[in-house]
């Protein structure tokens, strides 16, 4: 038996496309020339044309797609006249020839310009630009591309069009000049000029524009992107899924041909690593059994087989490990022998889990049940024993307790309850101090290192070695704000730990202080300026992460509220982590709170102060705004020549969507970073962060895999080290590529929302009452 050879056609053939002509150089001789099959792509029957080749119609090597004549000027010749099509409709299609194992095989496609669907052919720019962006899927990577430029107006000048391509970062691809009536002469002769090698970024934009000598704008009739793929062994599942879809070869979805997983899986199946792991055949009208070749796929996972008629027992499938059949719907399907085993193993396994997890819950509240209580106004709150560290103790010891007990007799209850509350919150974690302890580790308080809203920090070193730093509440926050503020402080931090948190050591109620490890390169805001991108890039995925923590992996989850550079610190080693949650919220009732807005000017998010609605993408706002900094070097801020302040994000969306990167690039870094890719991913990002319409923004994974990919980008592995893109050059084939350009409107959206320094008070825009 011969393997097919197949040729696939993944992409919807443009309007450039008229016709196909494939030459199979076979061992089987079916033409005049022994060892050459002629194949009219579109056409039907058998003929011979004029210089004497025999042709055959495709009807026989391919399903799906269809056949239409497509209209090429002063075009005469037989197996150009007809033209196969495929609509991008997910399926995968393919010309299957017969083939013999271990034979060359050369395959010559032939391709014509020419109008099939009766669309308009080209775009040309009147006012002297063509201005597109592409999302391109798979990219950055190095790729194939090719322009298709033909003249189709009867009265253009043969020399009156001549333009230059325009991609911002490339300026090597603005050397050669198109002209098209040199090039292209004539109505409908089409010019394809392209690189065979060529470096990508993600977000591709680009212009066509034309020459000072140039009478006519430019012209672009189509454009095909591709990226290099490496070529796959064939699926080991191969002949098992040939089996299984010709019994049903009378329905469509079962003749899409080809490997069932490379290049491309079919539309009904999910590969990985060239086996099939699932299968969705799922209201497909099935009938009869189950198909035993399921059986022969060990790798499976999933076989949706629901809402069919099928008949019969489960066929056995334990082969498959792990698998998962879903068969309901199916009236006269009964459950074999072999089934009912595994659904009474499944049950007997789901008793045994349920029984361990309610005899370790029960362990669990024992223990927490003989935990040491403390009493505080005839309630109970629990602590954990032998919490001491160095020179601090327990939150509660019986000295605290005296001492309490003689503030209460002066008149300090409330006082003292309230002291008492916020200890038992942090219960079991964080350590109460002193004031005299914190006075001895500070040289009472002689180095001041930083200040915020609520109040002053200062550095210090315990008696065991350790670095601190010390914020103490100002006079102002020793109100009942400020109490509400450290009380939140040291909920949040009490049960919150994190490598990309500062830890919180401890707390004095005293004088209203805070305890964190001392961070010794201080703030990001500090170190920004002569940082490499690199460590940038490095800062800003160690911030995610905290930030990621925060959203995804407390319960409830906490929206920081006051994401910004003074609030990033940075370790000895430049590792960088978040600080400052006296303004966080818990949310642990919905996606949105309403509540009054807090936050620093420049990294707020306007639709936050707008409707009061705090979601974590508030938190995402303000991160796209330290990401623009990053890039730029700027504050959240920008002074206009007039001394009026004009918010950064707007200012660099507007340069990122005109596709001027270098505008942005903060000019220290300029020529300092490996790819201009990097920049590119990171811009994107934070331009999605900044998103007017929340729901526009990423998730907190969602950046911290983009930032980690320009990670990726500055130092790629030795083997994955991209070439450079070659010189202007007639297209070439891209057998082997699969297309990933999809245009997209060059309408550039400008961002209206430019804040001036007196954010809260001048700006007229209408707010919910509090």
């Amino acid at each position: 038996m011969m393997p097919p050879l197949c040729c696939c056609l993944l992409r919807r053939v443009f309007f450039f496309a008229a016709a196909v002509v494939i030459v199979l150089f076979s061992s089987v001789s079916v033409a005049q020339i022994p060892g050459f099959q002629s194949i009219d792509c579109g056409g039907s029957g058998n003929y011979t044309d004029e210089l004497g080749l025999d042709w055959t119609g495709d009807e026989a090597y391919v399903g799906g797609g269809g056949g239409t004549t497509a209209s090429i000027s002063g075009e005469r010749r037989r197996p150009y006249r007809r033209v196969r099509y495929f609509p991008a409709d997910g399926r995968k299609y393919c010309y299957r020839v017969g083939v013999r194992a271990r034979t060359r095989y050369l395959v010559r496609a032939s391709f014509l310009y020419g109008n099939f669907d009766g669309s308009r052919t080209a775009v040309v720019g009147t006012l002297g630009e063509l201005t597109y962006r592409l999302d391109l899927n798979g990219f950055p990577a190095s790729g194939w591309a090719c322009s298709y430029l033909a003249e189709i107006e009867d009265d253009a000048p043969a020399t009156a069009r001549r333009f230059k391509l325009y991609i911002p970062g490339l300026p090597e691809v603005t050397k050669p000049t198109v002209d098209i009536g040199e090039n292209a002469p004539g109505k409908y002769r089409v010019y394809q000029p392209g690189y065979d090698n060529i470096s990508l970024p993600f977000l591709l934009p680009f212009a066509f524009r034309k020459t000072d000598d140039s009478a006519r704008g430019p012209i672009l009739n189509a454009m095909e992107i591709y990226s290099y793929i490496p070529i796959l062994p064939a699926s080991p599942d191969a002949v098992a899924m040939d089996a299984l879809a010709a019994r049903y070869e009378q329905h469509s979805w079962a003749r899409e041909g080809g490997d069932p997983c490379v290049p491309s899986t079919w539309s009904w199946l999910t590969c990985t690593s060239s086996r099939v792991i699932a299968i969705n055949l799922s209201g497909y009208n099935l009938t009869g059994a189950i198909p035993p070749e399921l059986a022969a796929l060990p790798c499976l996972q999933e076989i949706r087989l629901d809402n069919n008629m099928l008949t019969g027992p489960i066929p056995d499938l334990s082969a498959s490990t792990n698998l998962t059949v879903i068969y309901s719907g199916n009236k006269h399907l009964r459950v074999g022998k072999q089934e009912e085993q595994r659904n009474v193993i499944i049950g007997i396994s789901a008793v045994v889990g349920i029984a361990l997890l309610v005899a370790a819950a029960l362990c669990c509240y024992c223990y927490a049940y003989n935990n040491v209580y403390v009493s505080v106004s005839g309630r109970k709150y629990a602590a954990q024993e032998g919490s001491a560290a160095g020179n601090s103790k327990s939150i509660v010891s019986a000295e605290q307790k005296k001492k309490k007990a003689t503030a209460a007799a002066a008149g300090g209850v409330n006082k003292k309850q309230e002291e008492m509350g916020m200890m038992a919150m942090a219960a079991g974690h964080p350590l109460e101090f002193e004031v005299s302890e914190l006075e001895a580790a500070t040289s009472k308080f002689a180095r001041r290192i930083g200040s915020g809203g609520f109040g002053v920090v200062y550095y210090g070193r315990l008696g065991d070695g350790r670095e601190i730093a010390v914020k103490v509440a100002s006079n102002g926050n020793e109100s009942i704000q400020g109490k509400k503020q450290l009380v939140n402080e040291v909920t949040l931090l009490s049960r919150i730990h994190h490598r990309n948190l500062v830890a919180f050591l401890g707390y004095c109620c005293e004088g209203y202080m805070l305890v964190y490890e001392f961070m010794h390169n201080g703030s990001l805001k500090e170190q920004l300026p002569g940082m490499s991108w690199v460590r940038r890039l490095q800062v800003a995925e160690d911030a995610g992460k905290g930030i990621e923590y925060l959203h995804c992996g407390c319960t409830p989850a906490i929206i920081h509220r006051d994401i910004k550079t003074s609030n990033i610190l940075l370790d000895a080693h430049m590792r960088a982590k978040v600080s400052d949650l006296g303004l966080s919220k818990s949310n642990s009732t919905s996606t949105t709170i309403t509540t009054h807005v807090r936050g620093t000017l420049g990294y707020l998010d306007p639709h936050y102060y707008v409707s009061q609605q705090l979601t974590d993408k508030s938190d995402l706002y303000s991160f796209g705004i330290i990401l623009l900094e990053l890039i730029s070097g700027r504050p959240p801020i920008l002074l206009t020549d007039a001394g009026a302040g004009a918010s950064l994000g707007p200012w660099a969306k507007s340069h990122y969507e005109s596709g001027d990167i270098e505008a942005i690039v903060d000019p220290s870094l300029r020529g300092r970073y490996r790819d201009v890719h990097s920049v590119w991913k990171v811009a994107e990002t934070a331009v999605r962060c900044i998103d007017a319409d929340p729901r526009g923004r990423p998730s907190m994974p969602e950046v911290i895999k983009d930032i980690q990919e320009a990670i990726a980008l500055e130092m790629p592995s030795s083997d994955s080290e991209r070439p450079a893109a070659s010189f202007f050059s007639p297209g070439v084939g891209a057998a082997g590529m699969r297309s990933s350009a999809t245009v997209r409107s060059h309408d550039l959206v400008m961002d209206n929302l430019m804040y001036d320094s007196s954010f809260c008070d001048s700006l007229n825009l209408p707010r919910t009452p509090r």
